[in-house]
Parts: structure tokens; C-alpha cells; sequence
């Protein structure tokens, strides 16, 4: 018996820590089909809340601000990333290196609160001295922004510490300009790190509820947000069926984004495979 928990400790150990981080989320999921409105008990099968949600303006509107606030930040937050983790591993020495290092990391352990008030005096700010931005959806994806850049270069930077750099001198050695270098040879080769660094800001955006809340004008509220106020009022199921229809949406991007991850590699694998057995051939023939 004492074998038998050793050797299974660490799956035990595994499964209790995914029942306990996605059991309620399980709870919630169900009880967004309950027939009624309880929910202690679960009465029957019943569509009605997804109905309602169809029907709720409030939410529909919320959705389609959340999924465009976090198409943007993501694109945005890529882009300065890949930007960011290439200066801080190509370039090991320049004036302020340590500066705009730990500038670019601290949204990673600042409060999302302390975060969110700061970037609201800046925009309140900004706004009385020259009357823009007015606070809406440019500030939250500039919000959002600031902190999905911060998660996506770690991801992009671990990718370009582990890159071998003999390919990047090879086409120098060729005659590429450093500006070819990094469109032909660096970038193809972070791409799936960039594509993560997207998707994880993605989520981030599309999740987040605290920035949102300190940078959101009259009238625009997105998804979280409009749940969050729901929440506060008191237990509706509608609210249920919105917070499914998150998980769903962030599960299928994560979902896609393996599979794609998993074709490609097997793709590269297969390409590889067949390149050694071309050279293999061709130095068993001369």
C-alpha cells in the first residue's frame, strides 16, 4: 500500500489540484442550464438563461467590446513584446538597460488596483491638460496593453535565450543586413512564441475586470464588467450562461492555439527527418 502511494502520489497530488481549480468552474457550468432560478439545486435542463442572454443588450454589447479591447491589446502587446525581449537579449550593454528592464516587468508584480489608479490620474491628467484621451476603449487597451507587454515578453524572451544564433551569423555571413536578419531569420523562428505572447495577452485583456473598472467611461462596459454589476445585485443565472460562454471563448483560442502549436512541430520534425536522410544519402553516395 505504502509502494503503491508512492508511486501514484504525484497524480494524486495532480488531480487534487485540478478538481480544486476547476471543480466550481464545472458548478457553474452546469448550473447555467438549471431550469429555475436556484442555485443551490439543480432542477432540470433547461436553455432559458441562454436565451435570456440573447436578449440581454447589456451583455451582448459587453462581448463584442471585450472581444475587440482584447483582439487589439493582443496585437498591440505582441508587438511592443517582441520589441522589448529582443533589446533586452540581443543588446546586454546600453544606458538605462536596468531601468527599462525593471520597467518593463513591473506590471508582473505591481496590484492590478495600483496599476489601474495610477493609469487613471494619468488619463484624468492628460485629459485637463490637453483634452484627450477621453476615457472609453483607447484606455483600456492602453491599460491592458501595458500589462499584456509585460507577460508576453517574458514568453518571448525565453524563446530567444534558447535560440541557437549560429543560423542569425550564418546569414550575416551571407551578406544579410541586420534588418533581414531579423524579418527573415529571427522572427519565423520566435513566431510561435510571438502567437503565444498574443493569445496570453488575449486572455489576460479579455478576462480583466480591475483595469477596466478604473479606466472605463460612461456607456462602455465590457463583458466582465457587466458581469461583475450583475454579480453585486444578486445570484442570476443569465450571469452563469455569460461567465460559460467566457470560459468557452478563452478555452477554444487556448485549445486552437495547441493544436496549431502541435502541427507545426510535427511538420518541422518531419521536415528535419527528411533533411538528415538527404544528407545521409547523399554522403553514403560520395
Amino acid at each position: 500500500m505504502k509502494q503503491l502511494l508512492e508511486k501514484h502520489f504525484g497524480k494524486f497530488w495532480l488531480a487534487l489540484v485540478f478538481v480544486f481549480l476547476y471543480l466550481p468552474l464545472l458548478f457553474m457550468v452546469v448550473f447555467s442550464f438549471n431550469s429555475t432560478r436556484q442555485d443551490a439545486r439543480f432542477t432540470g435542463f433547461s436553455l432559458r438563461w441562454y436565451e435570456a442572454l440573447t436578449r440581454d443588450t447589456k451583455i451582448v454589447e459587453g462581448f463584442w467590446l471585450s472581444l475587440k479591447i482584447a483582439t487589439v491589446t493582443g496585437l498591440l502587446s505582441a508587438v511592443l513584446a517582441t520589441f522589448a525581449a529582443f533589446v533586452l537579449v540581443r543588446y546586454r550593454r546600453f544606458l538605462g538597460r536596468t531601468i527599462f528592464s525593471g520597467m518593463v516587468n513591473a506590471p508582473l508584480v505591481m496590484p492590478e488596483v495600483v496599476i489601474g489608479l495610477s493609469l487613471l490620474l494619468l488619463a484624468v491628467g492628460a485629459q485637463n491638460a490637453f483634452g484627450w484621451p477621453q476615457r472609453g476603449m483607447l484606455t483600456i487597451v492602453l491599460g491592458h496593453t501595458l500589462l499584456g507587454m509585460a507577460y508576453g515578453m517574458v514568453v518571448i524572451q525565453s524563446r530567444l535565450l534558447e535560440m541557437n544564433r549560429s543560423i542569425e551569423e550564418a546569414a550575416m555571413d551571407l551578406g544579410a543586413r541586420p534588418m533581414q536578419v531579423f524579418f527573415l531569420v529571427t522572427l519565423p523562428n520566435i513566431f510561435q512564441a510571438i502567437l503565444a505572447a498574443f493569445l496570453l495577452s488575449f486572455t489576460l485583456s479579455f478576462d480583466d475586470v480591475v483595469i477596466a473598472e478604473f479606466l472605463s467611461g460612461p456607456g462602455v462596459n465590457t463583458l466582465p464588467q457587466v458581469i461583475f454589476g450583475y454579480a453585486r445585485r444578486g445570484i442570476n443565472p443569465t450571469i452563469y450562461a455569460a461567465a460559460t460562454l467566457l470560459i468557452v471563448t478563452v478555452t477554444v483560442v487556448i485549445v486552437a492555439y495547441a493544436v496549431w502549436v502541435a502541427r507545426a512541430t510535427r511538420r518541422r520534425d518531419r521536415e528535419i527527418a527528411a533533411a538528415t536522410r538527404a544528407e545521409t544519402v547523399a554522403l553514403s553516395t560520395h
